[in-house]
């Protein structure tokens, strides 16, 4: 038998503009697995960019530079194994660049393939800073007797690119991709890929893109996949991994070796690790010496200081309890017990003298109104406040709690509970959250830096969620019970149901109507809320385009 075609996947965590910082990854992960025999190293798309690199790409000077790297990877390939590399390509032409995907091969850039399909839906706006290769485009390659044929992400969700590689001659597809992470596309990837599969006749090569970005978190996922539509190797999700496959010609077919798989993650463990990883890459790529939590005692609060330890590090993470007159002593033993549980610093600055200062100053203006709500909003703003100063004070970014009930109905603070640099689990059901807490308390996620064992007292999962901003107050005095609530909201949101369509599901009219009227009406409190990862098909962030003046009800 022949010596086996290796094909080398390269999954790595990359960031926007950091072209230098990328291609020297791209540099390691070659000479890694070149050492270890590859004959060709995959990355993946707009590798040398990464994705989505936004407007940047209609600056020349950034387009420049991506392909002079390029240039200088190249020459790691004379007399070594070849690579495939992403990146924007100037247009000839003039106009927006291309989204290409680049072979570098025996010391220079051999060939390159420009994406056919720009996506232009949900977070995606590639219509607006590329311009389209063409339908055919690209011969596959011929290395070491295979003819492998490349595409880009998108050209492999629609059939025709893949059928004109086929037609052309190609017996391995591989697939260069920057596909975010949602709950259930991991399913979807592996869905899409085995329908190409099952028309082409063809195995396929999977690279994904790893890390945070934003709004965005690209969870990794690399695979092969057999003419069976069989996995035979994957890289697993949120971790860097340059992984050999081997490959060998029985015929006209080329087979890769079956590989030891990863044990799948359970939802709960992929969210809290697609969590964990946004959260770190937002802090360490943006340079912040660590971050700052309002720790109210309860369960959001909980949730995202046990994140944020498992992200960065006890030492990196700074809990502040903000007491009112309202604050129970539950609270206040919990938020100081959780704290300690996570080894991380805590601290307590009471809110009373605050109220009572702004309270007199309103007073003689406020006559004759009723200022329930305006002196709820209060305790929020003065603890964003001080949330604020402290950053200020620090440099550490302030961490908002928000979760994506909250967001909807609009029951949280703007300039309050709504401050922060970075809101984390904005995307993340109520009813989500309590999963989550619940997992952590007796798992550690395998990227966490956290301490095994409980990270919080089980009293913060078991009492009714309160904002504490008058007596005696629980969420529900104000909204629909959370299974009752996330259900209509994600028909609302996620799917775009009518109101008489979420009705028909079993819900009460009222509720539907009152949730709709609370989701309508805090459209701009939304506008103005901090970034937050995406986890959900559609989350409150760059995809959520309504308009703020808005009379249409149904």
């Amino acid at each position: 038998m022949s010596e086996p075609l290796i094909i080398a996947l390269a999954q790595l965590n990359l960031t926007i503009g950091g072209i230098e910082a990328n291609a020297g990854k791209i540099k390691v992960a070659h000479q890694n697995a070149a050492a270890r025999g590859a004959d060709l190293i995959v990355t993946s798309e707009l590798s040398i960019s990464a994705y989505p690199p936004e407007d940047l790409t209609l600056r020349p000077s950034y387009v420049d530079a991506c392909m002079k790297a390029a240039e200088a990877l190249a020459l790691v390939t004379k007399n070594s194994a070849a690579m495939i590399v992403g990146l924007p390509w100037k247009n000839p032409e003039g106009g927006n660049p291309y989204n290409a995907a680049a072979l570098l091969m025996n010391g220079r850039i051999e060939q390159v393939w420009y994406k056919f399909d720009l996506p232009n839906y949900g977070v995606f706006d590639d219509k607006r800073v590329f311009s389209f290769g063409g339908k055919d485009d690209g011969e596959p390659f011929l290395i070491k007797g295979a003819r492998i044929g490349v595409t880009i992400c998108e050209d492999m969700w629609s059939k025709e690119r893949a059928a004109s590689l086929k037609r052309r001659g190609a017996n391995i597809l591989i697939t260069i991709n920057a596909s975010p992470f949602e709950t259930d596309k991991p399913l979807v990837r592996r869905a899409i890929m085995t329908a190409r599969i099952k028309e082409t006749g063809l195995p396929i090569v999977y690279v994904n893109q790893l890390g945070g970005q934003d709004e965005l978190l690209f969870d990794g996922g690399s695979f092969v996949m057999n003419t069976k539509g069989d996995e035979c190797a994957n890289l697993g999700q949120y971790q860097e991994k340059v992984q050999l496959t081997y490959w060998n010609k029985q015929g006209e077919h080329w087979i890769p070796r079956q590989e030891e798989l990863p044990k799948p993650l359970s939802e709960e463990e992929s969210i809290y690790s697609a969590l964990t990883l946004a959260l770190r890459d937002y802090v360490q790529k943006n340079n912040f010496p660590g971050v700052l939590i309002g720790m109210s005692g309860g369960i959001d609060s909980a949730l995202v200081s046990a994140l944020a330890v498992d992200a960065l590090g006890k030492d990196k993470v700074i809990n502040v309890m903000m007491p009112s007159p309202y604050t129970s002593k539950d609270s206040l033993e919990d938020a100081q017990k959780a704290s300690t549980m996570l080894g991380c610093e805590y601290k307590t600055i009471s809110i009373e003298e605050g109220m009572k200062a702004l309270g007199n100053a309103v007073k003689p203006h406020s006559k004759g109104f009723n200022t329930d709500i305006a002196d709820q909003n209060v305790q929020s703003r003065l603890r964003g406040l001080i949330l604020m100063t402290l950053s200020n004070t620090y440099g550490h970014m302030v961490v908002a709690t928000g979760n994506k009930s909250e967001m909807a109905t609009g029951y949280a603070t703007l300039y309050g509970d709504m401050c922060g640099g970075f809101a984390l689990i904005k995307d993340v059901y109520k009813t989500l959250v309590f999963r989550l807490c619940k997992w952590r308390n007796v798992n550690k996620p395998a990227i966490g830096l956290g301490p095994q064992g409980f990270v919080m007292p089980e009293r913060i999962i078991t009492r009714p969620p309160s904002a504490e901003l008058k007596p005696n107050q629980v969420d529900q005095d104000t909204l629909p019970p959370y299974p009752q609530l996330d259900d209509i909201i994600q028909c609302l949101v996620e799917r775009e149901m009518s109101i008489k369509d979420v009705i028909g599901r079993g819900h009460d009219e009222a509720t539907v109507t009152k949730v709709l009227k609370m989701l309508k009406f805090s459209e701009y409190k939304r506008r103005q809320a901090p970034p937050g990862v995406k986890i959900t098909a559609h989350s409150f962030g760059r995809e959520r385009r309504y308009p703020l003046t808005n009379k249409f009800f149904g």
